[in-house]
């Protein structure tokens, strides 16, 4: 009986990819990025103010993407490279924990039930869910949300909260913001719903439309990390407090915010 020595070299790759009876969560993110000089983001490709894909020269801009670039430098130094992968409300967490991308800095809340699965930074952006509706529309607030139907993003969290706020409403769920908003523009929902600056950014880009009934939840943006990385959170939050206090952070604040009508960007500030 021949003998399977194709075994041996199999066993040799496993052995090695996962660090001789580590598993790939085990190995220390800081370190990688350090050794490569480069952290490998997911953010968003369709969020205005945030993340969205320039068509004219298919980069991501945005806030997220900015604080992005700037985390990286603190981190790695002037030279540090920040690479982007766009990710969408729903597979943000299957990247990050398939080890796709380092950190997510993509709209996205803290909250206890994502905490159960992976690890946030402090809090680097203060959000929190509001409505898109036409400026026709008679909706003010959530109050009025009842009988209706609203529209919502599959993976996000504003789901929930509006069913919560408005339990009688009937609720969609859409893969993105491109196709949630087209919907509320042939008039298959009465509102949006999502966190107040990425209705700004909607509004901004369709202006028949508008943000209203103030914020109905608190919405905390953290970079999102996988279980364990200690070291690599910490340097995530120092270099946030770094920014805060040089006013770097404040001038990127400015930079997207500042010229959106109805948004009062200066309450955003930090020092």
């Amino acid at each position: 009986m021949k003998k399977k020595f194709w075994l041996f070299p199999l066993l040799a790759c496993i052995l090695m990819l996962t660090g001789c009876g580590k598993s790939l969560s085990d190995q220390s993110v800081l370190d990688n990025v350090k050794q490569s000089n480069t952290i490998t983001w997911g953010v968003k490709g369709d969020v205005r103010l945030f993340g969205l894909i320039d068509v004219r020269d298919g980069q991501q801009k945005g806030f997220d993407v900015d604080m992005a670039k700037a985390i990286t430098k603190h981190i790695l130094g002037p030279k540090g490279r920040a690479e982007f992968v766009t990710t969408t409300s729903q597979s943000r967490v299957p990247l990050l924990k398939n080890g796709n991308i380092d950190a997510v800095i993509a709209t996205m809340s803290i909250t206890p039930e994502r905490k159960k699965v992976i690890s946030f930074s402090k809090s680097y952006f203060d959000a929190g869910q509001s409505l898109l509706v036409p400026k026709s529309s008679k909706i003010r607030s959530t109050k009025d949300l009842n009988g209706k139907t609203v529209i919502g993003v599959v993976g996000s969290n504003s789901v929930d909260n509006i069913k919560k706020a408005a339990p009688k409403a009937k609720v969609i769920e859409l893969q993105d913001y491109a196709q949630a908003m087209n919907a509320l523009k042939s008039g298959q929902g009465d509102a949006l719903t999502t966190d107040n600056g990425i209705l700004f950014g909607l509004a901004v880009q369709n202006p028949g439309y508008e943000v209203r009934g103030g914020t109905f939840t608190v919405e905390p943006y953290g970079v999102a990390v996988d279980k364990g990385q200690t070291g690599f959170t910490k340097a995530v939050d120092k270099a946030v407090l770094e920014m805060q206090h040089s006013g770097e952070y404040n001038r990127l604040i400015k930079k997207w915010f500042g010229d959106v009508p109805g948004f009062n960007y200066k309450e955003l500030y930090r020092r």
